[in-house]
């Protein structure tokens, strides 16, 4: 669909798994998708650099990962939209449902993985975040780094009370809108 409209997608996630499984970096049998600390800095920020280059240099990018919209910031054309589910139980049974594991299991995976994923890019990407919003104004110095700020968004989505068919609408009308 994506493409007979002149659109591509890249998934962040799947690009990195694909990656870490190749490099032996984890188990791919594992269903458990696992955290940034297993790549390199190097690594990790080649490919996240990549995306806004991307998105600066080409159109017609649809780009899912954890950090495209900080690194879309301030790029001209660029429609940023953040997806979040503001029920926890809902992310953990999802979690649960897609990699079949326990309800204790899933809690710890997602509190685990964000806090390690959290740690690794603050470290790696002050020097943006200055860039990209403590100097464009959206963020004091003193403000802490948060790449999913909902005003660095073009558009928040709830998949809590949003299936995949109407967030899509949500955000077909929104480009049309600006």
């Amino acid at each position: 669909m994506l493409q007979s409209a002149g659109w591509q997608g890249f998934s962040g996630g799947e690009f990195m798994r694909a990656y870490a499984a190749e490099k032996g970096l984890f188990d791919p049998s594992q269903t458990l998708h696992h955290d940034a600390t297993v790549y390199g800095d190097d690594f990790d920020r080649q490919v996240d650099l990549d995306i806004r280059q991307k998105v600066q240099t080409q159109e017609h990018w649809i780009i899912e990962s954890w950090l495209a919209g900080f690194m879309s910031q301030n790029v001209p054309g660029v429609f940023k939209v953040l997806m979040t589910c503001s029920n926890d139980a809902l992310r953990i049974d999802r979690l649960v449902n897609r990699d079949h594991i326990s309800i204790a299991e899933a809690k710890q995976h997602i509190h685990e993985r964000k806090m390690k994923n959290e740690v690794k890019w603050r470290r790696l990407y002050a020097a943006e975040w200055q860039e990209f919003v403590v100097q464009t104004g959206r963020a004091t110095a003193d403000d802490p780094i948060d790449f999913w700020r909902p005003d660095l968004y073009d558009k928040v989505i709830d998949t809590y009370s949003t299936n995949q068919e109407d967030a899509l609408q949500v955000v077909l009308d929104a480009i049309q809108k600006k």
